[in-house]
């Protein structure tokens, strides 16, 4: 499996000199089949604007494959009307979001922020064979991958973190996650609960919100996100091979990323910085 970060930033974009190791987009991942040859994207996991640099991994190529979104933030489906690869005649895209209590019809849920006034056009007027439904619960195939979706705490509307395995190799993505919301947990970090355990157990990499450092959650616990060190310590009782922190604060420029990753050279688990342009094989 191929895991490319097109968009790691988490909230707003942040653009700047100060912004170009770690990337100023926000989520999107690519997963390939390991194959030969360059990467060829079939998965995608969130459509922040980061969805827009898939043209660097796909060139001029059309699309054809499945998108997943953790949940309906701006920072995870902002890209969608800007996605050169997947709006075009001959691109094919599936679509998949959280259902909310609200609403029965995918597309039309998405034509909320995604609509006039705020916008010139809806989402069924994208270009190509796009299609838009709820994630099936539990476990399902797409796109040759097997994925296990876990709902996991955050505010404003329902988010999932997912489990993607090709049979070989296996990640784990929950990029925005509150694990105060079920209580401070062990170390005043919050829960490290069932569904996130789940997800991480074994894998080869956790890609996991790491909006917030240890000292700030006092003061923003609160707000929807977890520490690095909390995504760390995740990795390391759930037996991870390796952990990414990922959404990375807007404001957080790239030397004080830098700084975070630091803290964790000496620890349980390998750690790195999610950064747009670099892709892992797992």
């Amino acid at each position: 499996m191929r895991v490319s970060f097109c968009g790691t930033r988490g909230s707003t974009p942040a653009p700047g000199a100060d912004f170009v190791r770690f990337g100023g987009h926000t989520s999107c991942v690519a997963l390939s089949h390991d194959e030969a040859g360059p990467p060829r994207p079939v998965l995608l996991l969130d459509a922040g604007t980061g969805l827009r640099r898939l043209a660097e991994v796909l060139g001029d190529d059309p699309f054809r494959g499945t998108t997943l979104v953790s949940h309906l933030h701006w920072d995870h489906v902002q890209g969608l009307p800007f996605f050169a690869n997947g709006d075009r005649t001959d691109a094919r895209v599936g679509l998949f979001v959280p259902a909310q209590s609200s609403e029965s019809d995918a597309a039309a849920l998405l034509s909320r922020m995604m609509s006039p006034p705020f916008f010139p056009i809806t989402p069924a007027q994208l270009r190509g064979a796009w299609s838009f439904g709820f994630l099936p619960e539990g476990d399902f195939e797409a796109e040759r991958f097997w994925v296990t979706v876990r709902d996991v705490p955050h505010k404003g509307g329902r988010t999932v973190g997912f489990r993607v395995s090709d049979g070989r190799s296996s990640l784990a993505y929950i990029p925005d996650h509150q694990p105060t919301a079920l209580g401070a947990g062990p170390d005043g970090l919050g829960e490290y609960h069932d569904a996130v355990l789940e997800l991480a157990r074994g894998v080869d990499l956790l890609i996991h919100d790491a909006h917030l450092r240890a000292e700030e959650v006092d003061a923003e616990g609160s707000f929807g996100h977890a520490a690095a060190e909390y995504a760390v310590e995740l990795g390391a009782r759930a037996g991870a091979r390796r952990v990414a922190l990922f959404h990375h604060r807007p404001e957080r420029t790239d030397a004080e990323v830098e700084r975070t990753l630091e803290r964790f050279a000496d620890g349980p688990v390998p750690v790195v910085a999610a950064a747009e342009g670099c892709t892992l094989t797992l």
